[in-house]
């Protein structure tokens, strides 16, 4: 059984496309309009072997705020979506990834219940002409969406180029290891309660 699924979302600042396939093969098309966002979602493609397909139309001519919220919302939809009842998955997952001198630190669980713990400073607050403030809105959209429970620590870092991509790269394994089937799982939600 495929756990896939497609999200449009549109409003008067935004049009957004995501289609996400959870057991891919780390594929990525990625259409924002902001280089370095698609890199740091490439490597949450590439790093959580998911396949992950974005189209993303904002007012640029603004900022980048709304595309970069309503890409994380519309991802954290369709990953809602692709799980189904999370019948037999791991539910948590967590990632340490290093980068030079960067380390970050990911904790997930799909719990029903969203929640985010962000501790990432960068030491400057442009890579190139993107904000970094916008990770935080981006992480903050998927989880009220995806209704995950999330923890993002960048633990140390001196290049934000490498901050970033170790919470990219964190990110992505931490999903990849929450969403995969548990085999000894039997089928069953993670959770006494009976469901997620």
């Amino acid at each position: 059984m495929s756990r896939s699924a497609s999200i449009e979302r549109n409003t008067a600042e935004t049009r957004v496309r995501v289609r996400v396939e959870l057991d891919g093969e780390g594929r990525s098309e990625l259409h924002t309009g902001l280089p370095f966002f698609e890199h740091m979602l490439d490597q949450v493609a590439r790093h959580g072997l998911l396949d992950l397909h974005i189209e993303a139309e904002g007012d640029l001519e603004v900022d980048a705020h709304h595309t970069v919220e309503d890409v994380g919302i519309t991802l954290g939809q369709a990953l809602l979506e692709a799980l189904g009842d999370k019948r037999g998955i791991r539910r948590y997952g967590h990632a340490y990834v290093p980068l030079d001198e960067a380390l970050a630190r990911v904790v997930l669980d799909c719990s029903g219940r969203p929640g985010l713990e962000y501790r990432v400073r960068f030491p400057r607050a442009r890579i190139g002409d993107f904000d970094v403030d916008l990770f935080h809105e981006f992480f903050q959209g998927f989880v009220n969406h995806a209704r995950v429970t999330l923890h993002v620590d960048a633990l140390y870092g001196d290049n934000a180029h490498h901050v970033a991509e170790t919470v990219f790269k964190a990110f992505g394994r931490a999903l990849r290891a929450a969403v995969e089937a548990d085999p000894r799982g039997a089928g069953a939600v993670p959770s006494t309660k009976g469901s997620l």
